[in-house]
């Protein structure tokens, strides 16, 4: 599997991006030297792309093939396709609170820890579905790992599009997001803008 193992804070510098929005508490002091530069329409648009795939963990390969099935989809393309990502099931692990940052998330899946309507699911990129239920394995629920989580993530608020239960690890996809309840701040118009070329 590809792993990119630049420095998150390095990333997130070059990208223009506050780490808060990977789940990442810390700041960095230094200032991107391509602050202060022009940027072409390309660059920008090659930019939001960048960052979209950052955030959500996704490579190139996938990240295209969500496009491609976001523009099959009825409605606008850039929409559809923050929707689509934000549906995966790491990222709506990480949205219950159930994980620090969506790396976490990905790797809880992995290991074989969620349960997606009381069966295992270990594939981050599972997209659920309304009225899916996402629980942590019985036999994982008293590990220390999850009282550890749950104290750092308690304060964070979960999208109105799922319930969740901190207390049983559980959690349930009340609706599909819309693009106003995505809090991530990614222009999809010129992602969309890039792949129309």
């Amino acid at each position: 599997m590809a792993v990119d193992r630049t420095p998150v804070l390095k990333r997130c510098r070059s990208l223009d991006l506050d780490p808060v929005f990977l789940g990442i508490d810390k700041k960095s002091k230094r200032q991107s030297k391509r602050a202060n530069r022009k940027m072409s329409e390309y660059a920008l648009q090659l930019r939001e792309k960048q960052k979209a795939k950052f955030i959500y963990g996704v490579l190139e390969k996938p990240f295209r093939n969500y496009y491609n099935k976001a523009e099959r989809m009825k409605g606008q393309t850039g929409d559809n396709l923050m929707i689509t990502l934000e549906r995966r099931l790491d990222n709506v692990i990480f949205r219950l609170g159930f994980a620090r940052t969506r790396m976490e998330a990905r790797q809880i899946v992995d290991h074989r820890h969620v349960l997606v309507n009381g069966k295992i699911v270990n594939i981050p990129s599972y997209l659920l579905n309304v009225g899916d239920v996402v629980e942590i394995k019985e036999n994982k629920k008293d590990s220390q790992r999850y009282k550890d989580v749950l104290e750092s993530t308690g304060g964070r608020l979960v999208p109105s599009w799922l319930t969740a239960d901190q207390e049983n690890l559980k959690g349930e996809v009340n609706a599909f997001p819309l693009r106003s309840d995505i809090d991530v701040p990614v222009d999809e118009m010129l992602i969309v803008e890039l792949y129309s070329k």
